[in-house]
């Protein structure tokens, strides 16, 4: 994807009293090999012959002195692997000691892949780590893959027609990526099995409410001591976010992991299952992780429609009410919470799989307008307490419009 054009559009954040001025943008990076041949065609050719003479595999083919510069052909074999999704996630499952991590990169990150390869990329990614149906919890392999997917594309720009098969790799992790906070020393794994993720005799596990059993999960917070194996989703969500299809594939993922999750608290909003014993020492109200959960909720969409103001203000967005209308698009509706309390516990697949509630309307693009809507909606139909309502606004609010502001 690239950066281009003036920004359009006198309220790019949906908000206008939260609009602020652009930040300093972060000074370019330093040119690679790559980039500085794009400058430089004879000698591009001339080392490509070079290359060819000595018996190295080329995989770029040179464009024409104004067709942009040189891109890389996509061999069939990889293009194949999104037909099998069981050699997709072979092929991108870094292991348990992340020793295949390097070969997940070279797989999946290339500077400018030539005609649809950024998207048969997204394709492989999508096959590697999709659940087999929307029933069906993710494999410990499958998991592994998708950390190894954020972790490969930490810090690429991806290329054009590539996002939406990674947002929708991360649609389907939606549980797993709201957790990461940073790299964690606890963390020993990519991604951990299914029965390492049950419940306590409390009701609390450290991944997660209302998760299904039998799902093994992603563990973005794993990383081997070097900084550019971190897996860190919210970097990458920075990337999918220039999309406007990876946009709303990852806000309608949001949004209906919001609706499930209201959908499990009990008639005081909080976890059924969670029973703490508090001391005198550590009182451990029952409410703790339910906040903790709601504002990851409202930092995700906060981060998407941060993104989306930074990117109309610096360029990257040349038009924000085409890609307004793009997103609306690519969105399946809108995600009420049921009217009852649920106690199903789905898998993630099922989650990004979730049927709309109706058609989105002219307010898709106003996050608060959409979270208030969804939790009055809520909180009416469950006769929650008002006061415990306006709590639950006010923690998603002030998350909400905290990460708005701050986004860079």
């Amino acid at each position: 994807m690239r950066n281009g054009g003036e920004a359009q559009g006198a309220d790019a954040d949906g908000h206008g009293e939260l609009r602020r001025e652009t930040g300093q943008l972060a000074a370019p990076a330093p040119p690679t090999l790559l980039g500085r041949l794009k400058k430089h065609r004879l000698l591009a050719s001339a080392l490509t012959l070079a290359l060819v003479a000595t018996g190295v595999a080329v995989p770029l083919a040179l464009a024409g002195q104004d067709e942009g510069p040189p891109c890389q052909e996509i061999p069939a074999t990889p293009r194949a692997l999104a037909e099998n999704p069981a050699a997709a996630t072979r092929a991108l499952d870094p292991g348990d000691d992340l020793n295949r991590l390097d070969a997940v990169r070279r797989l999946l990150a290339h500077e400018h892949p030539c005609s649809d390869g950024g998207q048969a990329l997204g394709a492989v990614v999508d096959a590697a780590t999709r659940a087999t149906g929307p029933d069906t919890p993710h494999t410990l392999a499958q998991a592994r893959a998708a950390f190894g997917v954020v972790a490969a594309l930490n810090d690429v720009e991806l290329p054009d027609g590539m996002a939406p098969g990674v947002a929708r790799m991360l649609a389907q992790y939606v549980v797993d990526q709201h957790r990461y906070l940073g790299s964690d020393d606890e963390a020993v794994l990519p991604a951990v099995p299914a029965e390492s993720t049950r419940p306590n005799e409390k009701g609390w596990t450290t991944y997660g409410r209302f998760l299904a059993p039998g799902e093994a999960h992603a563990d973005f917070e794993h990383t081997r001591p070097y900084p550019r194996d971190k897996a860190d989703p919210r970097d990458l969500i920075a990337e999918l976010a220039k999309d406007p299809q990876a946009f709303a594939i990852l806000y309608a993922a949001e949004r209906a992991w919001f609706a499930y999750y209201l959908e499990r608290l009990d008639g005081q909003g909080t976890d059924p299952a969670y029973q703490p014993k508090p001391t005198k020492y550590y009182p451990s109200p029952r409410t703790t992780w339910i906040h903790y959960d709601l504002e990851h909720m409202a930092d995700r969409i906060g981060v998407l429609m941060g993104y989306r103001s930074l990117y109309a203000r610096n360029g990257t967005i040349p038009d924000v009410t085409a890609f307004d209308a793009a997103v609306r698009r690519h969105t399946p509706g809108v995600y009420l919470a049921d009217e009852r309390q649920l106690t199903g516990r789905p898998p993630m697949a099922s989650i990004a799989a979730r049927k709309p509630s109706g058609r989105a309307d002219e307010n898709l693009m106003d996050a608060r307008h959409e979270l208030d809507t969804v939790l009055d909606a809520w909180a009416a139909a469950r006769r929650i307490p008002e006061a415990r309502a306006a709590s639950l606004w006010q923690i998603i609010d002030n998350r909400y419009v905290w990460v708005l502001q701050t986004t860079r």
